[in-house]
Parts: structure tokens; sequence; C-alpha cells
């Protein structure tokens, strides 16, 4: 496991996409600023707006956690290793010495034939370490990390399914991933990554 750890120093700093904070604060005002003027204007004429003051409230109050978590939410890699806070605030940093491969590729978008970049840090034992995926960081961002911890880069040439990863690198997934597609077979271990990931 990751050492739980102060700030980390390291050289690059990498933080998710900018445009999801945009997109996911209009669509929350977007969603909201109708909902409470409607509310608002049923509810002042017979005086129980407190209410849905306290509701706007309690919404403002979880968007703004939110977007705090969002902003604080970045890794920082150099040779020396790598580190990452995530969205609830936890830091860990795992040094060069503990880290054995970085795993590339692309899964699939559940029910779509759009894929989307993945990166895996993996440990002397093959459990992972650090997730970047596509969704929150840029393919660029995924190359400098790979590129600065200068571990052996397992490059998957073809697509993969949830499923199909599951099935040959349980251990790289989450466990509601594992749990929404199934494991199948024990997990194997970063001698045979190339050869089962056809990298």
């Amino acid at each position: 496991m990751g050492k739980i750890t102060g700030r980390p120093v390291r050289a690059q700093v990498l933080r998710p996409h900018g445009h999801l904070l945009r997109q996911t604060t209009l669509s929350i005002i977007a969603f909201f600023a109708p909902v409470f003027a409607v509310l608002y204007w049923l509810t002042i004429p017979v005086g129980d707006w407190p209410a849905v003051a306290a509701a706007q409230l309690a919404v403002m109050v979880v968007a703004a956690v939110g977007i705090v978590g969002f902003l604080r939410t970045c890794i920082w890699v150099d040779d020396t290793g790598v580190s990452e806070r995530g969205f609830f605030g936890r830091h860990t940093s795992f040094p060069a010495e503990q880290i054995s491969s970085v795993v590339l590729l692309e899964l699939y978008q559940s029910g779509t034939v759009d894929s989307q970049p993945q990166l895996f840090v993996t440990g002397q034992d093959g459990e992972l370490l650090v997730r970047m995926r596509g969704q929150f960081y840029s393919r660029g961002a995924m190359d400098t990390v790979a590129d600065e911890l200068g571990v052996p880069v397992v490059h998957v040439p073809d697509p993969m399914t949830l499923s199909e990863l599951n099935r040959l690198r349980p251990e790289l997934l989450y466990w509601f991933e594992r749990r929404l597609t199934g494991r199948t077979r024990p997990t194997v271990t970063d001698s045979d990554l190339g050869a089962d990931l056809g990298g």
C-alpha cells in the first residue's frame, strides 16, 4: 500500500480536464435553477419558502464541496515516484522502487464503440497503485507519467472491453467494475502481463 503523506513534492503536476468542472457546474445550474424558481413561486405566497431556501443552501454546499474536491485532485510525478491526491483529499505516494510497470490501453465505454485511454501504475506484486482514466486525464498527461517514471511500459495494441480486462487483470479494476463483470480467473503476475494483454 502507498504511504499516506503530507503534500508531495514532484517535478510534474497533472490535473483533470478543466472542462469537466465547467460542464458539471453548468449542468447543476441548468437543472436546479428552474426547479427552485418554481418552488419559490409556489411557497412564497403561503410562507413555506424557508424550507426551499434550506434545500437550496444544502445543494449549494454539496456543489461547493464537489468543486473544491475536483480542484484539489492532482497527480505529481517524476523519476523518484508518483503521488496522488484524490477527490476526497486522500494522499498516497509511491517511490520508484515500489513501481514495477505502467500499462497503457484503450478501454471501450459501456454500450458504445468509443474507447478512452487508461493508464495503470502497478506495483511489484502486480497490484494497482495509481489509475488515470481518459474521462478525467488527457493522453498527454498519461504519457508524462509513463515517461517520467522510467519503468517498463506495456502498450496494449487493441482496445479492450471491461469484461476482457477483468478476465486478464481484475486487480487493475475498481471493486464495482469487477462486480459488474464477474471475475473468471486468478490474477496473473507482471511477468505474464505483456503476453496476456497482447503487449
